[in-house]
């Protein structure tokens, strides 16, 4: 059998295609996601995480407590080769093309093995007085900054110095390294720039001590002190972590996708199978008439699909790598979720191939176990199929109505805990469930449906409506196996639509104003204007702050803000509220030390000013906000301490942001600009790459399933031989034969295509409830000209499908087609 099974693949290899190409994209999602998934992370390790991963035991001090009484300890430990104070001083350095700006200054570590930082050019410091810089910068190798030391407590200069420039550090893909310039020097320098006590050690272990025995021994020397001793992998895994939250969840995303391409998948090659086992009756009985058993019939049909599916599966594994090489180009280290080449774990390889081989199998139990009941002599008369009220068929009634209400429930749940695994078990029972029904579901909407086109499209058309309505499992796996492609189609660009509009409002969000500008003291005012004549800004305004005195009778630093103003600057207010006139915005640590709760009333004081103001607590304010009116009332005087900028949508924020840093530097030296405009900008890349991935996966998917509208139609053809013969007879020439068929693709494939529009909205909406329930707010977007256009697209596609199958029927001599009865 195994003979006749390979011979067979051999005859058959092109009605193989369909299944081929579904267990190749199947595959390919799940093996791109999953090499994602570990290339992210692997080059966050390397970016964020980097200065950990070449450490045995890092040592963090949980209360912030300094930790350089330490040091002398944990090198006399046996096992430990070195120990590095990190040291970090915040300066300010006119570095080449700005005239200020703020400048963080990491210490180098004095042994090799504990240097994480990669030299693009030059080398790093050895003595005071030489300084490397984070990339991108536009100083040189050799190039003399100007650094001024600032006082922590009120940001005044204390000192200047001059630094060489020995050498420039690659921090690409570090998404926290675009928030400030980063610098790196000796740890005297570093101490002579006013660094802070260190509050974590790098711990590096001696030849052949073990990492874990490592941090054991640490620990123990340790025991007592409020800190944490971890291994440097799981310290660059909490710094990954701590940097990169759970935003957008964008493998949560693929996985979702990639599982329903899965289950798509495993639906098309079923269909398909079941194809090739309705055209290979007379093969299949005719190896009963010679002695096969049934046994070996399923086996063989079994073996068939087990071949089909590795060998797709090897070539789903491979274009998913070359996939993920592609999405990793395309998304680069300049990225909140940074890629960097391609890491391929084996279990992404072993992963790939066991789904795609699975699914294959799982999908052919069906027609396998079908082959097995075909009798020899269905070598000279096919059976009828069996009606819908058979025992088989009320099963089918039962099984799906218990798959869509158990999902359904399931759903719901996700969707209320914002948990997206019960939601995406719920949307696979469902769906099953859903196709299950489809026999009993589809074929009522298409006779409605057919009484309309029976009057428009003549004799073809009420013969294609009658055909249609008189053979509901036929009429269901037609439209069923366009269904499944619209329904994801839908789903996906419901969800996608959805997730990006979710995601833009969340950053929105936690970033409302693009550019902020604060200083310790007085900004000029003239600052402002200037500011908004820059290219790219699109407006500001200006917040005034002052010293107060709160219930607690201590001064408190506030700002005050015209909400009129503001509310066209900020892109939301839904994390910063503004106040209104006679309200005060506390955050959550002014409202806990003045022990105040929303709506109690505050007094507030400035000298002989006093003004009792409504409490409204919450928000990411980082001091508390009144009414600009409000706090011109208590100080007249109150100069701008606070500029917010809102950059114009496009691709010039960046430079935009370099030139409001070099105005605010000359203006104000001592001012600091921190610019997030740049991370939503790189967030909109990740999705569009993501998305533009998804939709090219999308494309080949939809031709999936046209495949499987084709091999269904040609199904028909097979069981409908005689018929089509007789109707020839009878006198239906081969153009109305072929408008025959045209009418009934056309027919089914609209009402499927209208069916997987609905069922795939309410699925891709609710992926995308239960996927980002966690955030503040959900934003539903429904693109009603992309929805409009794949059921255009689709019944188009359906229609265009009927061709092949259409000309062999009508080249059916009728002669022979009523002689095969």
């Amino acid at each position: 059998m195994l003979s006749t099974t390979l011979a067979g693949l051999r005859a058959h290899l092109p009605r193989l295609v369909a299944a081929t190409l579904a267990v190749v994209i199947a595959t390919a999602f799940v093996a791109a996601t999953l090499v994602l998934n570990e290339t992210a992370r692997a080059t966050l390790l390397r970016a964020a995480g980097a200065q950990y991963v070449g450490a045995d035991a890092v040592v963090t001090a949980r209360d912030g407590g300094s930790l350089a009484g330490d040091v002398a300890t944990l090198t006399a430990l046996p096992g430990v080769a070195a120990v590095d104070p990190t040291a970090t001083a915040d300066v300010q350095a006119a570095l080449p093309g700005r005239s200020a700006a703020y400048l963080q200054v990491g210490s180098v570590a004095a042994d090799p093995e504990l240097r994480w930082q990669r030299v693009t050019a030059g080398a790093l410091p050895d003595r005071p007085g030489e300084l490397a810089l984070g990339l991108p910068t536009d100083a040189e190798v050799g190039d003399v900054v100007a650094v001024s030391v600032l006082d922590p407590a009120t940001g005044d200069v204390t000192a200047t110095a001059e630094a060489t420039v020995t050498g420039l550090v690659d921090l690409a893909g570090d998404p926290a390294a675009g928030v400030y310039a980063h610098g790196y020097a000796v740890p005297a320098q570093v101490s002579a720039w006013g660094a802070t006590d260190p509050t974590e050690l790098r711990v590096a272990a001696a030849p052949g001590t073990d990492p874990a025995g490592l941090v054991a021994t640490v620990a123990a020397a340790l025991d007592g002190r409020d800190v944490t001793v971890s291994t440097g992998e799981e310290a660059a895994a909490s710094a990954v972590a701590y940097v990169t939250g759970n935003r957008l969840a964008l493998t949560a995303v693929l996985l979702v996708f990639a599982t329903v391409a899965v289950l798509v998948a495993g639906l098309v090659i079923a269909n398909t199978l079941a194809v090739l086992v309705a055209q290979r009756t007379r093969d299949l009985a005719l190896l009963r008439c010679v002695g096969a058993t049934s046994r070996q019939v399923r086996r063989s049909v079994l073996a068939e699909a087990a071949v089909t599916g590795l060998v797709a599966s090897t070539v789903g594994v491979g274009a998913g790598i070359g996939l993920a090489a592609v999405v990793s180009a395309l998304v680069g280290t300049d990225s909140p979720i940074p890629l960097e080449g391609v890491t391929v774990p084996l279990y992404a390889v072993a992963a790939g191939l066991a789904v795609g081989t699975l699914t294959t199998l799982v999908a052919a139990l069906g027609p396998a176990r079908a082959a097995t009941r075909v009798a020899p002599l269905a070598a000279l008369r096919p059976a009828d199929p069996a009606p819908l009220r058979s025992r088989g068929g009320l099963l089918r009634f039962a099984t799906g109505l218990v798959l869509v209400l158990g999902g359904s429930a399931l759903m719901a749940l996700g969707v209320v805990m914002a948990q997206i695994y019960p939601a995406l078990a719920g949307g696979a029972a469902s769906f099953l469930g859903v196709v299950l029904l489809a026999q009993r579901a589809v074929p009522p909407v298409v006779a409605a449906a057919g009484r309309a086109l029976g009057r428009a499209g003549g004799l073809p058309g009420r013969l294609a409506a009658g055909n249609a309505s008189r053979n509901p499992r036929r009429t269901a796996a037609t439209a069923t196996a366009l269904l499944i492609g619209v329904t994801l189609t839908t789903a996906m660009v419901v969800g996608a639509a959805s997730t990006r509009a979710t995601a833009q409002a969340g950053l929105d969000s936690a970033y409302p104003a693009d550019v902020e500008i604060g200083a310790y003291g007085e900004l000029p005012s003239s600052l402002l204007p200037q500011l908004e004549e820059v290219d790219g800004v699109a407006g500001g305004t200006a917040l005034a702050g002052a010293d107060l005195t709160g219930p607690d009778g201590q001064p408190t630093w506030v700002q005050g803000v015209d909400p009129a103003d503001a509310g066209a600057v900020l892109r939301s207010t839904a994390d910063l509220p503004l106040p209104a006139l006679g309200e005060v915005v506390l955050p959550p640590w002014a409202a806990e030390v003045w022990s105040v709760r929303d709506g109690d009333e505050v007094t507030l004081t400035a000298g002989a000013n006093s003004r009792t103001l409504t409490a409204t607590v919450g928000g990411d304010a980082s001091t508390p906000l009144l009414y600009a009116a409000d706090l011109r009332g208590l100080v007249p005087d109150a100069p701008a301490a606070t500029l917010w900028l809102r950059l114009a949508d496009g691709d010039g924020q960046r430079d935009a942001i370099a030139e409001v840093t070099e105005l605010t530097g000359a203006a104000a030296p001592d001012a600091y600009v921190t610019g997030l405009a740049s991370e939503r900008a790189a967030i909109d890349q990740v999705l569009d790459a993501m998305l533009l991935v998804v939709t090219g996966l999308l494309g080949v998917a939809v031709l999936i399933a046209l495949i499987g509208v084709g091999n269904t139609l040609a199904l028909s053809v097979v069981e409908r031989r005689q018929e089509n013969g007789l109707l020839r007879a009878l006198g239906l020439t081969r153009g109305q034969m072929r408008g025959l068929l045209a009418w009934e693709a056309l027919l089914v494939a609209g009402v499927a295509a209208v069916l997987g529009v609905l069922v795939g909205g309410a699925y891709g909406l609710i992926g995308t409830a239960s996927l980002l329930g966690g955030q503040d707010v959900v934003v539903v977007d429904v693109p009603w000209v992309q929805v409009g256009g794949i059921v255009v697209v689709a019944t188009v596609a359906g229609l265009l499908a009927s061709v092949l199958p259409a000309r062999r029927a009508a080249r059916t001599a009728p002669v022979a087609a009523i002689a095969a009865v």
